[in-house]
C-alpha cells in the first residue's frame, strides 16, 4: 500500500487539505482530485508544456512535480489565472490573432506567455520564441502565438 501524506496547499487562492499519495503528480492531483482539468497531461516527461501551472509565482511542469512537494505552497492553474483576469489581455489577443486552434496546448501556452510578459516587457520576437520553446503546439506553427504575445507586449 502506497504511503499518503497530509498535505495543505493553496490552489487558486483557496486552502486545500488532502491526504495525498506520496507519488501522485501535481497535475494528476489537480485534475483528478480537484476537478481542475484546464491544464492537460501530454508527454508526462516535462517536455511538451501542456501541464504547466504556477507554484509560488514560478511556472513548473505539473507532471514532474509531486503534489506533496506543493505542501504549504501556492498553486495557480489556468482556471484561477483566467478567473482572476490576469490572463485577459493574452486571452483576447490569442483569440484576435487566431492563436488557438485545437486548444490542447493553450492553457500551458497562456501560463508560459503570462510569465514572459510579466518578466520580459519589450522583448523581441526571438526571445518570445525562445521562452515558448518548452511548449509544443502541433496546430498553429507558432506564428500566431508569437504575434499575440508581441501585441500584448506592445501595449
Amino acid at each position: 500500500m502506497e504511503q499518503a501524506l497530509d498535505t495543505t496547499l493553496i490552489v487558486n487562492g483557496t486552502p486545500v487539505t488532502r491526504r495525498i499519495p506520496a507519488r501522485q503528480h501535481l497535475i494528476d492531483f489537480l485534475r483528478e482530485e480537484l476537478g481542475l482539468t484546464g491544464s492537460h497531461v501530454g508527454c508526462e516527461q516535462g517536455v511538451c508544456g501542456t501541464c504547466t501551472v504556477r507554484v509560488d509565482g514560478k511556472i513548473v511542469r505539473g507532471c514532474l512535480m509531486l503534489a506533496v512537494q506543493a505542501d504549504g505552497r501556492r498553486v495557480d492553474t489556468i482556471e484561477g489565472l483566467s478567473d482572476s483576469g490576469e490572463l485577459a489581455a493574452l486571452q483576447e489577443s490569442f483569440h484576435r490573432r487566431n492563436a488557438l486552434q485545437c486548444g490542447y496546448c493553450t492553457p500551458g501556452m497562456l501560463i508560459a506567455a503570462q510569465d514572459f510578459v510579466a518578466n520580459e516587457p519589450g522583448a523581441s520576437r526571438k526571445r518570445i520564441r525562445e521562452h515558448l520553446s518548452g511548449n509544443y503546439c502541433r496546430c498553429t506553427g507558432y506564428q500566431a502565438i508569437v504575434d499575440a504575445i508581441e501585441d500584448v507586449l506592445k501595449k
